[in-house]
């Protein structure tokens, strides 16, 4: 009698024998539905990314994200029904394992500095996002800082003047 054993899913959703890995899970939250379309086209369109859920303001987004535990939350800086900093600190509390990427029309470094504090990995510009969001994700969910080009000098320059840290250009 043989016996036939198969290999089971390797930890962390990698399937065994070069089958494709996990993808990155992801929330979108923004109050504009045509930037969320465009934004989930992007996203879907990327091998490794797919997003699971859509929130239009700030209670929507706290409930998603404690319900399905994205990877990463790339999440609107100005929403309905609260403050997107807020949020930011109360999701890193709360569900630290997800990420957050804050997606903004504000270029100034201030709002990068802010947002990062509170908790943000990623600072993405939306005229910027179908160059640099899909790369911001990616970072995001391996842990990895990433901020817009057009913000990143001025952010480090800013850093350093308040407290003598540096950032890498990305």
């Amino acid at each position: 009698m043989a016996v036939h054993l198969r290999v089971a899913p390797a930890p962390g959703g990698a399937r065994a024998h070069g089958s494709e890995p996990a993808r990155i899970r992801v929330i979108l939250a923004d109050d504009h539905y045509v930037v969320r379309r465009n934004l989930r086209v992007l996203l879907d369109g990327e091998q490794d990314v797919v997003v699971i859920a859509e929130a239009t303001d700030i209670s929507t987004v706290l409930h998603n994200v404690r319900l399905h535990v994205p990877d990463v939350l790339v999440l609107d800086l100005w929403m309905a029904n609260g403050s997107s900093v807020d949020a930011i600190r109360r999701l890193r509390s709360e569900v630290s394992e997800t990420e957050i990427v804050v997606l903004t029309m504000e270029e100034s470094p201030a709002f990068a500095h802010q947002a990062l504090q509170s908790g943000a990995i990623g600072f993405v510009l939306k005229d910027k996002a179908d160059a640099e969001l899909p790369d911001a994700v990616r970072r995001a969910a391996r842990g990895e800082e990433y901020v817009s080009s057009r913000v990143v000098t001025q952010l480090e320059a800013m850093r350093k003047a308040v407290d003598g840290d540096g950032l890498s250009a990305v």
